[in-house]
């Protein structure tokens, strides 16, 4: 299992139904997702100096069991799909209670976008690289070139 967040449910992480709060499990799938690409050198200091940036189009959270104040817990994040230039991506991250129990899925589809232009960017060769050596699932799928739909 590729782990890239572990931490303790803080109060402000919690609903008034005295759970984990929806907006808390994007919130350290999206910190997993940063430690990922730091991991594999694409340092948020690189990106900024490229001027590229992470951006999402979807975000799918399927809860499986509650997390509750105090609990321990670990993110793990993986590749499931992405072009062969790693310009469209598509990750996996799982959450689990410190006592081991997967308690939520997120998938989440995004791509790269040009900070100056503001518009999707292909990676330059050097963070590509970095990029493909992300951890990949064993289900990993590799997506097909760029749609016409996608350049209008």
């Amino acid at each position: 299992m590729n782990v890239f967040y572990e931490g303790q449910v803080l109060w402000s992480q919690i609903d008034a139904n005295q759970h984990m709060r929806h907006s808390a499990y994007a919130d350290i799938a999206a910190q997993a997702r940063l430690n990922m690409l730091e991991s594999v050198g694409l340092k948020t200091t690189t990106l900024f100096e490229y001027k590229i940036g992470p951006v999402l189009f979807r975000e799918e959270l399927r809860y499986l069991r509650e997390i509750s104040l105090g609990d321990d817990v670990k993110v793990s994040c993986e590749i499931i799909s992405s072009r062969a230039d790693g310009s469209r991506w598509t990750i996996r991250h799982e959450i689990f209670r410190g006592d081991g129990t997967k308690a939520a899925i997120i998938i989440a589809e995004g791509a790269w976008i040009d900070m100056k232009k503001r518009k999707l960017a292909i990676l330059p060769a050097a963070i590509s690289e970095m990029f493909a050596k992300a951890p990949r699932a064993d289900d990993y799928q590799e997506q097909g070139p760029k749609l016409k739909a996608e350049t209008q």
